[in-house]
């Protein structure tokens, strides 16, 4: 059964992102419950998260059946085991867990993507720096940033502030609470040549920043928290649900006339409260944003926010 179901996706899938030369994708994403697997291409390698939850079997038992799944896995994408990184991971919706350090193995290769090139590690943390997902919002981004000031709140390791300077933005602010996310975003400017001189890189907590922001200052903003955060390093914890609508309208204060904001949220249950957020325009995109690696899934909402 997951063989047939791997086999088919990976043919159809594969086929698509040839077509567009895309090199990193997705396969797979818990399609069969008994085989609670996302699988991803990074070119030759494959980065296997397995979603944890009760399977009812023993330790040893379960190793051998995810080495015989691993197996199947090698033989159906045609990659060498050695080539193949599995973690396990909670089916939470947040990514509190994303600054927790997994192992010091550092298998680390560059991506590419629209030329241009992301650090992504293989090894060491649940995600791999790079989220496939929105490979879409950020070609939007590059295509609006000429010439513009952005801002790029919980930048995670900056692939949407790349985008942005290499859109041709006159400058960056990547904001994020973590240094190593931060350091990260750094060496993905140096590594796509942009001067990193040119640009923001700010460690701070986001919710508190937001009211340090001068009013009418960023023509674009991203926007893409987590659901929930409760790191000892914030003030406050993080409700998306309960604190979107105030920061939105924080972040919109911060935001020019006419200003676009791109906001994301990984919350299967959201609901955004338009009424309450002042801006011109608010659309639901995203339908468009969704690439064709995660159309069989409802994965996250993203919205374009007008001022």
């Amino acid at each position: 059964m997951f063989e047939n179901r791997l086999t088919k996706v990976y043919r159809h899938i594969s086929k698509l992102a040839r077509r567009q030369n895309i090199t990193c994708y997705r396969v797979y994403d818990d399609d069969i419950p008994e085989f609670p697997f996302s699988i991803e291409i990074y070119e030759d390698y494959v980065y296997i998260a397995e979603y944890n939850r009760k399977h009812g079997m023993e330790e040893d038992a379960h190793e051998a059946w995810l080495d015989s799944c691993l197996e199947l896995i090698s033989k159906v994408l045609d990659v060498a085991p050695s080539k193949i990184w599995v973690k396990q991971r909670q089916r939470k919706e947040n990514r509190q867990s994303q600054y927790e350090k997994l192992s010091t193995e550092s298998h680390e290769m560059i991506a590419h993507e629209a030329g241009l090139n992301f650090k992504v590690n293989l090894s060491d943390y649940l995600d791999t720096g790079l989220f496939l997902d929105h490979r879409i919002t950020r070609g939007m981004v590059r295509d609006e940033a000429k010439d513009k000031k952005v801002l790029n709140l919980f930048c995670y390791t900056g692939s949407f502030s790349v985008y942005a300077a290499a859109g041709g933005a006159s400058q960056v602010t990547s904001v994020d609470l973590s240094k190593t996310y931060l350091a990260w975003a750094e060496e993905n400017f140096r590594i796509n040549d942009i001067d990193t001189s040119k640009h923001e890189f700010v460690h701070a907590d986001v919710l508190q920043y937001l009211d340090t922001l001068k009013i009418n200052t960023f023509d674009l903003v991203v926007i893409d928290p987590p659901t929930f955060s409760n790191s000892k390093r914030m003030k406050e914890f993080l409700d998306i649900q309960r604190d979107h609508v105030v920061m939105l309208n924080k972040v919109l204060l911060a935001t020019k006339k006419g200003g676009v904001i791109y906001f994301s949220t990984n919350y299967r249950r959201f609901v955004m409260e338009s009424d309450q957020i002042e801006a011109s325009s608010i659309k639901d995109i995203t339908a468009q944003t969704l690439p064709f690696d995660f159309q069989q899934k409802m994965i996250r909402y993203c919205y374009k926010i007008i001022k």
